[in-house]
C-alpha cells in the first residue's frame, strides 16, 4: 500500500478582500519527495507556504502535513516541521549560537543537544568562526545558512522552503545544496519554493507551477516535458522535442507564452 502523502491540500485558498492569492489549489507531496512549487512573482507561492506552516489562515480548503489536519493539530504539526521563510525570520540581536540554542530549546530539545546541533550545524555551514557574532552582522548568505540551521535543528520530517538560494553565492548554495540532499537521503520531505530554475531542475523530483494563484501544471519534471511538448505547435512537438527542455524552457511556456514583448528603450535603440 502506498504511503500516505507527506502534504496535502484540496481545494485551498485565500483571499484578500477581492483578490484570490491562492485559488483552489489542490497537491499531494509523497514521502521523502524534493518538490519544487514554482511560479512568477506574485503567483502565490509565498501565501501558499505561509498556509502550509500555520502562519497564515486559509479562507477556506484543507491542509494535512504528515496525515493530521493542520487546523486542529497545529502544535504537533509544527514540531515535527521546519521552516525557512521569505523574510528568514531571525532573532537578529543574538549571536549565530545563541540564536540556534534558542531555536533548539524551543523545539524541545534538551540543552546540550541543542548546544551540540547547534555547534556542529554552525561547523557545517561554515559559520564556526562566526558563532559570536551577531546576526545582524552577518552578510545576507550567512544569514540564509543560519536561517536553514535553525530550520533543521530539530530533525524535521518535513522542511519548507522559501527562496533559500536567493541571494546567496555559489559556495553557500553548494553547502545548502549539500545538506538538502543528504536530508532527502535520509527520508525527509521537501517543499521548496525558488526563482533559481537550474537549481529546481536538478534537485527536484516533482515540480507544480502557479500562475494567479491558479496551478497549471504539476507532475515530473518528464511529465511536464511531455505535457508541453505535445501542446506545442509543428517542429516543438512530439517526444524528440520533449526529451531537450529544460525547467526554464516549460515554465516559460506555460506562464510566459501570453506576455507582453518588451518594449524598446530609446536610449538604448
Amino acid at each position: 500500500m502506498d504511503a500516505a502523502p507527506a502534504v496535502t491540500t484540496r481545494a485551498l485558498t485565500r483571499r484578500f478582500g477581492d483578490v484570490a492569492a491562492v485559488d483552489n489549489v489542490s497537491l499531494a507531496v509523497a514521502p521523502g519527495q524534493f518538490f519544487g512549487f514554482l511560479g512568477p512573482n506574485g503567483a502565490g507561492k509565498s501565501t501558499t507556504i505561509k498556509m502550509l506552516t500555520g502562519l497564515l489562515a486559509p479562507t477556506s480548503g484543507a491542509i494535512e502535513v504528515l496525515g493530521l489536519d493542520l487546523l486542529t493539530h497545529g502544535p504537533e504539526v509544527k514540531r515535527q516541521i521546519g521552516v525557512v521563510p521569505e523574510n528568514m525570520a531571525l532573532f537578529t540581536r543574538l549571536s549565530g549560537a545563541e540564536h540556534l540554542n534558542f531555536v533548539g530549546r524551543m523545539y524541545g530539545l534538551d540543552r546540550a543537544t541543542a548546544a551540540r546541533r547547534a555547534s556542529e550545524l554552525l561547523e557545517f555551514m561554515q559559520l564556526g568562526n562566526e558563532a559570536r557574532k551577531l546576526v545582524a552582522d552577518y552578510s545576507h548568505g550567512m544569514q540564509k545558512k543560519l536561517a536553514l540551521a535553525a530550520a533543521v535543528i530539530h530533525g524535521p520530517r518535513v522542511l519548507f522552503l522559501d527562496e533559500p538560494f536567493e541571494g546567496v553565492d555559489a559556495i553557500a548554495a553548494g553547502t545548502l545544496k549539500a545538506m538538502l540532499q543528504s536530508m532527502i537521503a535520509r527520508g525527509a520531505t521537501i517543499f521548496l519554493t525558488s526563482h533559481v530554475l537550474e537549481i529546481v531542475e536538478r534537485l527536484c523530483s516533482r515540480v507544480a507551477i502557479i500562475d494567479h494563484g491558479r496551478l497549471v501544471a504539476q507532475g515530473s519534471l518528464d511529465e511536464l516535458r511531455r505535457g508541453v511538448a505535445a501542446a506545442a505547435p509543428g517542429p516543438d512537438s512530439g517526444p524528440a522535442a520533449a526529451e531537450v527542455l529544460t525547467l526554464e524552457q516549460i515554465f516559460l511556456r506555460l506562464v510566459g507564452a501570453g506576455a507582453a514583448p518588451p518594449a524598446e528603450l530609446s536610449w538604448l535603440s
